[in-house]
């Protein structure tokens, strides 16, 4: 149930509508390359607004829905971070030009803002309805983040779906993109151009994401519009944080890490949950289970924030230690010529 006043609600709406059609629909339609400068100009303004977001519903709300804001838009903005290796992939198996990258980023995000958004309505249904769904939500946490750790979640190419696939034989697709066109004539037959296959590519591969992230942020608030408002923060800025990452990504090498506490983390507190709401007669007769602690949102956000940062720091401390490395074989091989 929602703990913030409609009147707060309402106005959020609003003010993230014009969030989203600026970032993705005026600013993610211009075709060219964003600098440096732009994206980290960008990025900075949403979490800057992210974090007056929380601190806004703190003084609306108290202190425990805002606490759930912030984990919440925490671990979703790492899964989204994490969900840009596929993104480059992606981009780079489909040829896309790098100054229509942006613009394919933004229908994806604005693909994916709907999908997410059809996804917490029906997940915050059921978990109404049917409370021992957490102990299907939990198990499936924790077997993600056991893959995530192991690297058995790892793919280094991305293979096209079944649905990709069909329409591959069913349509005349061309290899060559026009501009942003979805279809264009060539020799006077009409033709559909790549960019058709690259959206769609995009919004169904961020309906396997939303299988991660939908559990993950129930496990840490049954606000509907706490997770939605989570999920909205977390995809703003998410083109200009592709760019700048870039190539950077693979070298995060311990973000899978932190990832995988995180959703370790959020899977065992939802079974909890689960043992103390019980209801299924095969566990305790049917009983709820009163010897199971409740997890603060407190320990919640302290514990994404230590996973998640000590991950990005020892990744950084690697890169560094890799440059040092490599910078001195430069060395040693100029020498010895």
């Amino acid at each position: 149930m929602a703990e913030t006043p409609v009147a707060f609600m309402i106005a959020t709406f609003a003010v993230l509508a014009v969030f989203v059609v600026v970032d993705l629909f005026i600013i993610g339609r211009k075709p060219h390359v964003p600098s440096t400068k732009e994206c980290v100009q960008h990025i900075a303004f949403f979490v800057v607004a992210a974090l007056i977001f929380g601190g806004i519903i703190w003084a609306v709300a108290g202190a425990k829905p805002a606490v759930e804001f912030y984990s919440g838009w925490m671990t979703e903005y790492s899964l989204s971070i994490d969900n840009l290796f596929v993104f480059v992939i992606i981009m780079s198996n489909f040829a896309v030009p790098k100054e229509l990258q942006k613009y394919v980023l933004s229908v994806g995000i604005t693909v994916a803002l709907v999908l997410r958004g059809i996804f917490i309505l029906v997940g915050a249904a059921i978990i109404q309805r049917f409370t021992w769904v957490f102990f299907l939500f939990g198990a499936f946490l924790i077997v993600t983040a056991l893959k995530l750790v192991t690297g058995h979640d790892e793919d280094e190419e991305y293979h096209e779906n079944g649905i990709i696939r069909a329409l591959r034989k069913v349509m005349k697709i061309t290899d060559e993109y026009d501009g942003e066109k979805l279809h264009t004539v060539v020799n006077g037959q009409r033709f559909w151009t790549p960019m058709l296959i690259v959206f769609l590519t995009i919004g169904t591969t961020d309906v396997m994401f939303a299988f991660d992230s939908i559990p993950a942020i129930f496990g840490l608030t049954k606000d509907p519009f706490i997770v939605f408002t989570s999920n909205v923060f977390a995809l703003l800025g998410l083109q200009q944080l592709y760019f700048l990452l870039g190539k950077l990504l693979d070298k995060l090498v311990y973000l899978p890490v932190g990832l995988s506490v995180v959703l370790g983390f959020i899977g065992i507190k939802l079974i909890m949950e689960a043992l103390s709401g019980n209801s299924l007669p095969f566990i305790n007769a049917g009983h709820p289970v009163s010897w199971v602690p409740e997890v603060p949102t407190w320990l919640s956000l302290l514990v994404i924030v230590l996973a998640l940062g000590g991950s990005a720091l020892a990744s950084v401390l690697k890169m560094k230690q890799e440059e040092r490395r490599e910078q001195a074989h430069q060395v040693s091989d100029v020498t010895s010529d």
